[in-house]
């Protein structure tokens, strides 16, 4: 019989286990030419050189690792001397977003970016996107696509084709196949590419124009509208699960994108007009666990690049809305038509556009503050919390029955803040270790484990 151990008894495995990461991303059996041709080093050279940039971080994501090295090293033969190149690989947010912050630490002037990008606007660095040509069949694709467009009901459709940034390089090929209806008036949208985010997106965004996909791995084209209603079904359940709360989390999802700092700022005017409450918060790459430490918040606002804004956040406790789902959210009588904003640029950052937000003026927000309000999530009425009613009603909140809280055994009161935090505190059975200061003897120093979390020694002596 063979005995097995749940734990290991050594952290030795956990440091030399090897991960294979397994991705068509990178052509096989490329010749030295065909590898850098494929990751455009003579182009990110000559740029580097033209611009004289001599601190150049390179970014990576997981699936593209592999190539990481034979990239840096093509770089600084080329380059020569005087320009010294970083990689970074563990990016802060999503992989599609440029990692400016990262690259400030080893203070870069300028950043190269491999792999799918989000294309959003940064604010600090100049870059250079390096996409990697993916193999399509181009003849092929046209032939698809030219099927699709022949079942349409539409005899003389306008036509936008978008493709997936992996295979912009055949772009231009395709569209000589098809016009361009210019400008968002077009009736049918053709896009290259697989199941991703950006097809979601695009989606959800032109929900009321026909799109029709086509995948060069699969080489197979179809319809990809009838998911759109769908899509906007669960977004319109968080809404009303958003329209339900009174604390709010804004999670900074992006530090390159330009604009979102005004964002940001005018989420949180919003939601003060609005009496909620609101933090702002910062966590990296989302989970489950790292957002179930809040959980006096009830909704979350996500502040990210296009790509990375919608979240399914069925693993999560709580819901994870975009800005355009919050203004919506916010509407004394909630309307959706269906049209749907995710980049930020697009978004009414105006401080006195209340109309298009919905939020309203603060005169609306006091009118018959005590009135309920009804819950579709529910299906009951609830009266909403108010926060930050401002110096006048100061008094009126110290008055308040739940403003007055036991400090201490000895039955001494405290005021309890307007925050959210500390009300949610107080109804917690659990809060904390007892500091007990002074009344407990110090205790004597004991060697504790040693080594890794898989396998900590203890000292037995």
């Amino acid at each position: 019989m063979t005995e097995t151990t749940t734990f290991a008894d050594s952290g030795e495995e956990a440091i030399t286990r090897q991960i294979h990461i397994e991705s068509d991303e990178i052509p096989q059996e490329l010749s030295q030419e065909e590898f850098e041709a494929y990751f455009d080093i003579d182009r990110t050279v000559e740029i580097v050189l033209k611009h004289d940039y001599k601190r150049i971080t390179l970014q990576f994501p997981d699936e593209l690792l592999g190539a990481s090295v034979p990239i840096y090293r093509s770089l600084k033969s080329k380059a020569g001397v005087g320009h010294d190149f970083y990689v970074l690989a563990d990016t802060s947010y999503g992989s599609c977003c440029v990692d400016e912050v990262a690259a400030q630490h080893v203070d870069a002037d300028a950043m190269v970016h491999y792999g799918h990008a989000c294309m959003s606007q940064t604010s600090r660095l100049p870059v250079v996107y390096v996409f990697g040509k993916s193999h399509i069949d181009v003849d092929d694709c046209v032939e698809k696509l030219s099927e699709t467009l022949q079942m349409s009901e539409s005899t003389t459709p306008r036509v936008l084709l978008i493709t997936d940034v992996r295979y912009s390089h055949a772009a231009a090929r395709v569209e000589n196949h098809h016009s361009d209806g210019g400008g968002e008036e077009h009736d049918i949208i053709l896009y290259i590419g697989g199941e991703s985010l950006g097809l979601t997106n695009l989606l959800i965004t032109n929900s009321s124009a026909n799109v029709y996909s086509y995948d060069p791995k699969l080489k197979s084209a179809r319809l990809e509208s009838q998911r759109t209603n769908k899509l906007l079904m669960r977004r319109y359940a968080a809404v009303q699960r958003a329209r339900d709360a009174d604390v709010f989390g804004i999670l900074v999802g992006t530090l390159g994108v330009a604009s979102y700092l005004p964002l940001i700022t005018r989420l949180r005017s919003l939601l003060a007009r609005a009496h909620k409450k609101s933090y702002t918060i910062t966590v990296g790459k989302l989970n489950p666990a790292k957002l179930g430490n809040f959980l006096e918040i009830e909704c979350f606002v996500l502040v990210a690049c296009p790509e990375n804004s919608l979240v399914e956040a069925k693993e999560f406790l709580r819901p994870i809305i975009t800005p355009y789902e919050l203004e919506v959210a916010l509407q004394p009588e909630p309307t959706w038509t269906g049209r749907y904003v995710l980049d930020f640029g697009k978004l009414a950052l105006a401080e006195g556009n209340d109309a298009s937000t919905g939020s309203g003026s603060d005169a609306d927000n006091d009118e018959d503050a005590d009135k309920p309000m009804f819950s579709l999530v529910s299906g009951t009425y609830r009266t909403a919390k108010r926060f930050g009613a401002g110096a006048e009603t100061a008094g009126a909140v110290e008055d308040a029955p739940s403003a007055i809280v036991l400090r201490n055994r000895e039955n001494a009161l405290s005021v309890l803040p307007d925050s959210a935090a500390s009300q949610f505190l107080q109804s917690r059975t659990y809060r904390g270790l007892e500091t007990r200061l002074g009344q407990d003897a110090p205790s004597v120093l004991e060697q504790g484990r040693s080594g890794i979390a898989r396998g900590y020694q203890t000292d037995h002596r």
